[in-house]
């Protein structure tokens, strides 16, 4: 009996990873997944909060730069557990592994920019775990997959090579440094795109309710760095009764974010085509960043609410990161499977957040006073929202999962 109960637990914890094209079209996203993801609360954090106190144009730079390494780190572990991942001891251990990782690449995230030998040196190390992993894929793959052998052996030499290079960087200066991690960032979205678009098997992902809750969950994620830079500023000001109006109306930035992400694409399933699956992933990124640097912006914001004009690199920065938001959304919502069955709602909705991206960039441009400049980026997205609602109600289709 000892022996048998031994055993059990021994398969239940060294089970391989689940193989390609085992998917699981009812799974649902585990509390594993969603503990993982938390940690990323913190990296993100680290990062917003340098971005917050260096918002200028350099500042915003780097900002991306680290901000895309970051999402690609998200974005592997993800796949990862959402093609492969399991119910056991074995995939509980490898994502336990990760979250230490995570937690000491949040250390270093702060000064990514300018000391960044720590940050490239923990990046490297999650990589080449990461690497591991995809291994033992390609090592399934040739035994009972073989026609994604290809696609993963690109994954695994990819990698490896990214892992290599971004260790090798921690020697480098801090600008080429940066400029190496900028296009090892590109690298990776081309990669991305290229395998799904032009490889046989794709990466082997579908379509599936759990993969969309968890770009769901993630977009939670940045929205709370929102909340996060209206309380670090109205932490810091003097809290008086323009400066706490300021602050809510920079919250409701982010309810408006919230609105427009969650009620036009974040319940809908992507195409099940490989070019449409790409972009509606890659298309998260920018939405990603463009929420997490507002949140950012918003202790600047704060910090000014008694200028008679917004300064101007926190007016880009927050009009900015509207209109690449909307901008966004075009790309994702041209990749859902209702792009086609909604036309009547999708088509005309792409003009509207164009429009809205535009307008942004003009309230950008004009500096308005700061609580001014946030009523405005509130109201266009406001305005879009209530234009997709709309669409939504004359075709009968609002309120539709």
């Amino acid at each position: 009996m000892t022996s048998e109960i031994s055993g059990r637990f021994k398969r239940w914890f060294w089970r391989p990873p689940r193989a390609h094209g085992e998917i699981l079209a009812d799974r649902q996203v585990s509390n594993l997944e969603l503990f993982y993801d938390l940690v990323y609360v913190a990296v993100l954090g680290q990062a917003a909060h340098h971005l917050a106190g260096h918002v200028s144009i350099r500042g915003l730079a780097s900002f991306t730069v680290v901000f895309a390494l970051i999402w690609i780190a998200w974005i592997n572990g993800t796949l990862y557990l959402e093609l492969h991942g399991r119910e056991d001891g074995r995939t509980r251990s490898i994502v336990f592994l990760q979250m230490g990782i995570l937690v000491l690449l949040a250390v270093f995230t702060a000064d990514a920019a300018s000391g960044g030998w720590g940050f490239a040196v923990v990046y490297a190390t999650y990589q080449v775990f990461q690497t591991g992993l995809w291994y033992s894929i390609w090592r399934q793959d040739r035994r009972d997959h073989p026609e994604f052998v290809p696609t993963t052996a690109g994954y695994v030499v990819g990698m490896g090579v990214s892992a290599t290079v971004i260790g090798a960087s921690a020697l480098l200066p801090a600008t080429p440094r940066l400029l190496v991690w900028a296009g090892l960032g590109v690298a990776w979205i081309v990669g991305i795109t290229l395998a799904a678009r032009r490889s046989r098997a794709g990466l082997g992902l579908t379509p599936t309710d759990s993969l969309v809750e968890r770009f769901g969950l993630f977009t939670i994620i940045v929205l709370g760095e929102v909340v996060i830079g209206v309380v670090d500023g109205l932490s810091v000001a003097e809290r008086d009764g323009k400066t706490i109006v300021t602050g809510m109306l920079a919250l409701s930035m982010g309810f408006g974010f919230w609105w427009i992400y969650f009620d036009l694409v974040g319940s809908r399933l992507p195409r099940a085509s490989r070019v449409a699956l790409a972009n509606w992933v890659i298309s998260h990124l920018p939405i990603a960043l463009a929420i997490t640097a507002a949140g950012a912006g918003m202790v600047s914001l704060i910090g000014h609410a008694h200028d008679a004009t917004t300064p101007a690199s926190t007016s880009w920065l927050l009009a900015g990161a509207v209109a690449t938001g909307l901008l966004a959304l075009v790309l994702t919502e041209q990749a859902l499977a209702d792009a086609e069955r909604l036309s009547v709602v999708f088509h005309p909705l792409r003009l509207a957040l164009c429009g809205g991206a535009a307008t942004a960039l003009i309230v950008g441009w004009l500096r308005p006073a700061p609580w001014l400049l946030a009523l405005l980026l509130v109201a266009i997205l406001s305005a879009v929202w209530f234009f997709a609602v709309s669409r939504f109600l004359r075709a009968d289709a609002w309120g539709e999962p």
